[in-house]
């Protein structure tokens, strides 16, 4: 049983473990990227721009963190997403 998974979506300005394995892995479609694991930490998350639970929350502690590859911001790459994936995403209510 897993109890915890801990994605670590970037690292400062670090793209690893090159920018050729970094671009090799964001191009793949996301159906090969479901069925395969990489053998080495991918930084920056090959799909954080294209993840509004995963911009949405980081947009609040980091919205001027600029993604190393492709230059935007985590603002500008939450703008870049369709409104309604941004809408489902909801804070969590105790």
């Amino acid at each position: 049983m897993r109890t915890l998974d801990l994605d670590l979506i970037c690292h400062g300005e670090r793209v690893l473990p090159s920018l050729k394995e970094f671009e090799s892995w964001r191009c793949l479609a996301p159906e090969t990227q479901a069925k395969t694991a990489p053998s080495e930490l991918i930084l920056p998350h090959p799909r954080l721009q294209d993840r509004a639970f995963v911009l949405v929350p980081m947009a609040d502690v980091a919205p001027d963190w600029r993604h190393p590859v492709l230059g935007k911001t985590v603002v500008e790459m939450l703008a870049d997403l369709p409104p309604e994936d941004v809408a489902e995403v909801k804070p969590l209510t105790l």
